[in-house]
C-alpha cells in the first residue's frame, strides 16, 4: 500500500514566517542532550538509526534502549543496506550489540511496520509507567511528528529529547537550518509537514495546535 502522502511533493509558495512555523513543526524543538530514563530507537535502515544510538549510549544519555522494527512496507531500504531477510530491529540489534552495548539493557520488538506500530508495539513489551523522560532516535526531518506520535500514546508526564541524524536524498544532505536552500529539502519537509497535518487529523499522533 502506497503512503498517502508523498514522500516529496512540491512546496508551495510561502512567506518566511509560514517557513520558520514550518520547522519548528516538523523538526520540533531544539534541546541540549541530557540523560534520561529511556533510549526510544525508531526503525530505520539508514546507519543513523544504529550510529546515534550506539553514540547516545556511550556518552550515558540513558541505560535502557527500546529497539523497533519489523519490515516496512512502504519504505525504500538506505543504500548501504543489504540484508533483505533480517528485521530492522535485528540489524539494529547487531550493530548495537557489536560496539559494546549490553544486551541486558535492551528492549526490543519486531512486529511494526510504520512510525504508529514502532510506539504500539514497544508499549507491549516495555512498562512505561514510571518513565519520566525519553530520548529518540530518528531523521532530523522526522523529529517532530516522531515525537507527536511518542507524546498521543505514552503518558503525558513524559518529557521527550530528540537525538537525530540528517539524511542525504539525490546527493543534497536535508537538515535543520539548510533544508530551504534546496528544492529536495523544501519537498522533504513539506511531505512531512502534510503527514504531520494528516496523521493529526486522524488521531495518530498529536495534533498541531
Amino acid at each position: 500500500m502506497k503512503p498517502v502522502i508523498p514522500k516529496a511533493p512540491t512546496m508551495p509558495e510561502l512567506a518566511q514566517h509560514e517557513w520558520n512555523e514550518i520547522e519548528e513543526v516538523v523538526f520540533g524543538e531544539v534541546k541540549t542532550p541530557r540523560r534520561c530514563d529511556v533510549l526510544f530507537i525508531y526503525s530505520g535502515t539508514h546507519p543513523g538509526h544504529w550510529e546515534k544510538a550506539i553514540e547516545a549510549y556511550h556518552n550515558g544519555y540513558a541505560k535502557d534502549i527500546i529497539v523497533t522494527g519489523g519490515k516496512s512496507l512502504t519504505g525504500v531500504p538506505h543504500p548501504d543496506w543489504d540484508d533483505e531477510v533480517a528485521s530492522e530491529a535485528d540489524v539494529i540489534l547487531s550493530h548495537l550489540q557489536g560496539n559494546g552495548v549490553p544486551k541486558e539493557c535492551i528492549t526490543y520488538e519486531k512486529k511494526s511496520t510504520n512510525t504508529l506500530e514502532n510506539v504500539i508495539y514497544a508499549k507491549e513489551v516495555y512498562d512505561f509507567s514510571r518513565t519520566k523522560s525519553v530520548m529518540y532516535i530518528c531523521k532530523s526531518h522526522a523529529a517532530g511528528r516522531q515525537y507527536r506520535t511518542l507524546a498521543k500514546h505514552l503518558p503525558s508526564s513524559i518529557e521527550y529529547t530528540s537525538y537525530t541524524f540528517d539524511c542525504t536524498y539525490n546527493g543534497v544532505r536535508v537538515g535543520r537550518g539548510n533544508w530551504m536552500d534546496t528544492e529536495e529539502g523544501r519537498k522533504r519537509v513539506w511531505g512531512e509537514y502534510l503527514r504531520i497535518q494528516h496523521y493529526g487529523e486522524l488521531g495518530h499522533i498529536l495534533a498541531v495546535q
